[in-house]
């Protein structure tokens, strides 16, 4: 049953990601509406765009996680922490991807990802 969870998140993510950029964002996008943060819309769209993706990555890391369990190596709790880690340096380099680092949640992402990788290195 565990299998099968972890494999429905990572079609729901995929399927979470696609479906949204076609039907949702796109057609959002083409709005002429939406907030102007730091002077134009360009920002919002890019926060949106990168902020509704991290949810197919976060889904991603939870089917890692779940897999894990069903896996168990010697310590999993050291394999759970590299896979945060995985999922908030993809998250820093998405925020920084998108928003060209306006967004400061790189700064946080990386630094999460930099304490699971010490913590899970010193178990």
């Amino acid at each position: 049953m565990l299998a099968a969870a972890a494999l429905l998140l990572l079609f729901c993510g995929i399927v979470h990601s696609y479906l949204g950029e076609k039907y949702i964002l796109i057609r959002l996008f083409k709005r002429d509406n939406l907030p102007k943060l730091l002077g134009s819309d360009w920002f919002t769209k890019r926060v949106l765009r990168f902020a509704w993706h991290l949810t197919t990555i976060a889904w991603w890391g939870f089917a890692a996680i779940i897999y894990c369990i069903l896996h168990p190596s010697g310590n999993y709790s050291i394999d759970i922490l590299h896979i945060i880690a995985v999922v908030f340096i993809l998250s820093g380099i998405m925020s920084l991807a998108f928003t060209q680092g306006k967004h400061l949640s790189w700064i946080f992402f990386f630094c999460i990802a930099g304490l699971c990788i010490a913590v899970g290195n010193n178990y």
